[in-house]
């Protein structure tokens, strides 16, 4: 049998159900195969603007199995759901604050962990692109859009050769130097507002770029995304938190059992 690992916090975001470039189904096969006493889902975990755009027909039933993995959790274990908007699911803003069962839905959120206060954001309030210039952001959307395509296409080639999942996009990303500004100038707003609210740490998602890192004795924490990384953050019982990757946890499963057990050991960023 198969040792189902536990996380008191899992937080995923950047989903963006609703888009080709969605992995729906390796988070849905993630969250299958785990089990958490809270899971955050931080933002564009629905891709409102594409779904306007290209009509209800872009949504498939393998989103909605997504969601249905959700409620057996929720049902089944008890999971605590908090559902934080983003930028791309900001129709949510008509509904925040709403708390039912062991659902809420919100806009920000104050996790304590272990006597440490973390402000949860998808943060995109903090970006002044998707908030001063929209029309901006989505054109950037798809230049963005675009991108993906390009890393999809070689992927396909790898798997084509045998060879694992790897994000080209974030790849191309990394050597463009205004994109790691741009990665570094989120981050230090980031901290900064962490500081004014009197909170030892931050989580975000929005950016697509996984980190788990102090920054002026500030611990920030990025869950990255659901289209290039297929990345998550988890905290374990004694309240340490990491970045895990689909395509590890893939890996480690897949190798030969010990003593006929398998365990998926979350990789460290």
């Amino acid at each position: 049998m198969k040792e189902r690992p536990y996380y008191r916090t899992i937080v995923v975001s950047d989903i963006h159900l609703g888009t080709t470039h969605s992995k729906v189904n390796q988070i849905s096969d993630f969250l299958s195969r785990v089990d958490c006493g809270r899971l955050i889902l931080n933002g564009d975990i629905i891709d409102g603007w594409h779904l306007q755009k290209s009509g209800i027909s872009k949504w498939k039933a393998e989103h909605t199995h997504f969601f249905k993995i959700i409620m057996k959790m929720m049902e089944k274990h008890g999971t605590e759901i908090i559902y934080v908007r983003g930028n791309h699911d900001d129709f949510l803003d008509n509904l925040a604050p709403l708390q039912f069962a062991n659902l809420t839905i919100t806009k920000d959120y104050i996790l304590e962990s272990n006597g440490k206060h973390y402000f949860v954001t998808h943060g995109d309030v903090f970006d002044k692109v998707t908030t001063s210039m929209k029309w901006l952001a989505k054109l950037g959307d798809i230049g963005y859009t675009l991108l993906l395509w390009l890393n999809s296409q070689y992927n396909r080639y790898r798997v084509r050769k045998g060879k694992p999942y790897y994000s080209l996009s974030q790849a191309i990303k990394q050597k463009v130097k205004s994109a790691v500004s741009y990665i570094s100038d989120f981050e230090n707003v980031l901290v900064d507002f962490a500081k004014s609210r009197q909170c030892e740490g931050v989580i975000c998602g929005h950016i697509h770029h996984p980190e788990n890192r102090m920054i002026d004795q500030i611990h920030y924490l990025n869950s990255g995304d659901w289209v290039e990384t297929m990345s998550a953050l988890t905290e374990d019982e004694n309240g340490e938190w990491k970045v895990i990757y689909y395509t590890e946890l893939e890996q480690q499963a897949t190798k030969p059992e010990e003593n006929n057990v398998i365990l998926l050991i979350p990789i460290a960023s």
